[in-house]
């Protein structure tokens, strides 16, 4: 008997997670979003673990399209991509209306034009330095005479802004560009997502990674303050889709198997 009252309270407690439904839009949150009938999604090709292109046929893959591509399907709207190669271009790109959804990192700046849901992923800002640089720890990078390269109006960049009280920001238009930049320009350290910097060092001997990071890069999806939406409308989505599993697997599909899933946060 006793057996029989745990199996079937184990089985009650069970009940309402097994009979949890998948996370379905109001009608008006359709609308609110996407108005013109098509949800035009802005993505970041700038910040490669989020997003990337193929060479050849210019396929768009990576977690940010796949979650574009999941919010359109729950929509039951047709997802229009909107490319740009830096997060700072998708920013500026929010006063020419041209997207109704972004996946950009949370900052207080941005906060000021749009809303954001709870971050899906977390990536590091690291620095990148010359083999034979003096600077072996991140804290030392802010010092006079420091140069430091990194994309313009990226997370990042915005966070050094705010952060570096004697380094010099030395801002490229992309953060591509700006690894070009710190190797043509001799420029002291490098800014940037962990794992494209150390890609870039891989293929440069001459250069080294600082160990750790110094800052935290939360990514989240982003919708218009103009628009009438609320993108943490859009959390309880965001919280199905990390604790299913769902992101972990669309970011081992496109080869960022080490970048990590945001941690779960309570949906009200």
């Amino acid at each position: 008997m006793l057996v029989f009252k745990v199996l079937a309270s184990m089985l009650l407690f069970a009940a309402p997670a097994a009979c949890a439904t998948a996370w379905e839009p109001s009608p008006a949150l359709v609308r609110q979003l996407a108005p013109n009938g098509r949800l035009r999604a802005a993505i970041n090709l700038g910040n490669p673990v989020l997003a990337q292109q193929a060479p050849g046929s210019g396929e768009l893959r990576g977690v940010s399209v796949a979650l574009a591509r999941e919010l359109g399907r729950r929509l039951r709207l047709p997802v229009d991509f909107r490319p740009y190669d830096a997060a700072g271009k998708v920013v500026a790109a929010l006063a020419r209306d041209e997207w109704d959804i972004a996946f950009l990192a949370i900052d207080p700046l941005r906060a000021e034009g749009v809303t954001f849901t709870h971050p899906y992923v977390v990536i590091e800002g690291a620095y990148l330095v010359p083999a034979g640089s003096p600077l072996q720890a991140n804290e030392e990078v802010d010092r006079p005479g420091v140069r430091v390269a990194v994309g313009k109006g990226s997370a990042y960049d915005l966070f050094l802004t705010r952060e570096l009280k004697h380094a010099r920001r030395v801002e490229a238009p992309s953060s591509a560009e700006a690894l070009e930049w710190f190797l043509r320009d001799r420029l002291e350290a490098a800014a940037g997502v962990r794992q494209p910097l150390a890609v870039f060092a891989g293929d440069h001997p001459g250069l080294r990674m600082l160990p750790g990071s110094f800052m935290a890069i939360h990514q989240a999806m982003a919708v218009s303050k103009g628009r009438g939406a609320d993108a943490r409308d859009l959390n309880p989505f965001i919280e199905e889709l990390k604790a299913s599993g769902w992101i972990a697997r669309e970011l081992a599909a496109s080869g960022q198997a080490d970048a990590a899933v945001a941690g779960p946060m309570p949906v009200y």
